[in-house]
């Protein structure tokens, strides 16, 4: 008489919570069989509303490997009985008490099923022709039977980080454009401009940290009330007077870099002193500061991408205009860029990246600069952390 036990060996209570699971494992799979590994990542997408971690999921990877199909197929032998040796070998070397953690995790969570033996280990039982007949370990049936939700949990999580994205971008550029009226006022419209820039400011500094959905709305409410204080002053922005642009070096200070070599000792102390680019990959850059990275638009593939970027962020880091410029031209517009995008990864550890990156072109007018000193402090840094 073969029979499947429902209750967990030794002194684990049984739980409503384990009774269903063990009711969903037995009812019929809605289909045939799911590759594991697409499962996996849909899980990974919607891990929130399956209330599991991304550690929780290592161990999940680990039992999937343990499976020698690609596939999840009904009817077939979904038990899985490693050692926690085994197992814990698989998950990257995790410590036995953590790797049992986040087992009891993925069982809570349904995703899972503990199919114990008399004496509680894991093994599995093969009849005369070499077939398993019976396993005593983990069932991983129950992921089988909720794939469809998982995949509908999964789709919604995406949706929800798309939209969340889009309304990220769509702050972020309104942000800019706010600042820019801003210091368009100011220049042409003189008066007491302080509340505003200060809230402006403060704007600014929420935005560099990572914003939940009704935060972004939020902030996009507030940066809407700022910028009905600008309108009044709009309709001199129509005034051929103000609009007027040749598209001149001299105003729109695009940068200009001479094939020929400098000749320092002709060169007066009023002129750019010797700058040199990063020394540095731009991926190893891009790895060191990712924070900057969420800013964009669209994928930085180049330095110049990185610059244009930078540009946009300054002012939403309190950095005024006048001191950027200063530093594009002390430093070089590359290296100005990667100071900017590691004080923006330092965060709060910098509490007036205005004034520490006015330190930082002094140094470089004095006596030069290299940024890659900050991207390798960054990179332990994370090594550290990773660690």
């Amino acid at each position: 008489m073969r029979h499947i036990s429902m209750t967990p060996f030794g002194r684990q209570p049984v739980t409503a919570g384990l009774l269903a699971t063990h009711a969903l494992a037995e009812v019929s799979a809605p289909q045939a069989s799911v590759d594991k590994w697409a499962l996996l990542r849909d899980l990974t997408t919607a891990r929130t509303a399956f209330g599991v971690s991304d550690r929780d999921l290592v161990v999940l990877s680990a039992l999937l490997s343990f499976h020698p199909a690609p596939q999840l197929v009904d009817g077939a032998m979904l038990v899985v009985f490693p050692s926690n040796a085994s197992l814990a070998q698989r998950a990257h070397g995790m410590a036995e008490s953590t790797l049992r953690r986040h087992l009891a995790a993925l069982v809570r969570s349904g995703l899972i099923l503990r199919r114990d033996s008399p004496n509680g280990k894991r093994y599995a039982r093969r009849g005369p022709s070499g077939a398993l007949t019976r396993a005593f370990g983990f069932d991983l049936r129950p992921l089988l039977v909720r794939t469809p939700q998982i995949a509908a949990e999964a789709a919604t999580a995406r949706e929800a980080q798309e939209a969340l994205r889009s309304l990220r971008e769509t702050v972020v550029l309104r942000l800019r454009d706010l600042t820019k009226l801003i210091t368009w006022a100011m220049t042409d419209h003189p008066g007491d401009w302080d509340g505003v820039i200060e809230d402006c400011a403060n704007l600014q500094r929420r935005l560099r940290r990572r914003l939940s959905g009704d935060e972004l709305h939020d902030l996009d409410l507030r940066i809407g009330r700022m910028m009905a204080l600008i309108m009044p002053v709009a309709p001199s922005m129509n005034d051929p007077k103000t609009a007027g642009m040749d598209g001149s070096d001299a105003q729109t200070e695009r940068h200009y870099q001479s094939s020929k070599k400098d000749n320092l000792e002709s060169d007066s102390c009023n002129e750019r002193v010797h700058v040199t680019a990063p020394d540095l990959p731009l991926d190893i850059v891009l790895k060191a500061t990712p924070e900057i990275v969420a800013f964009a638009v669209e994928p930085v593939r180049s330095w110049r991408d990185l610059t244009g970027l930078a540009g946009l962020i300054a002012p939403m880091m309190g950095i005024v205009p006048q001191l950027w410029r200063r530093a594009c031209d002390r430093m070089g517009a590359d290296t100005a860029a990667v100071a900017l995008a590691c004080i923006l990864q330092r965060g709060s550890a910098i509490a007036n990246p205005g004034a520490y990156l006015r330190r930082l072109t002094d140094q470089a007018e004095e006596r030069g600069f290299s940024a890659t000193p900050m991207v390798m402090a960054l990179i332990r840094a994370e090594n550290r952390h990773a660690v």
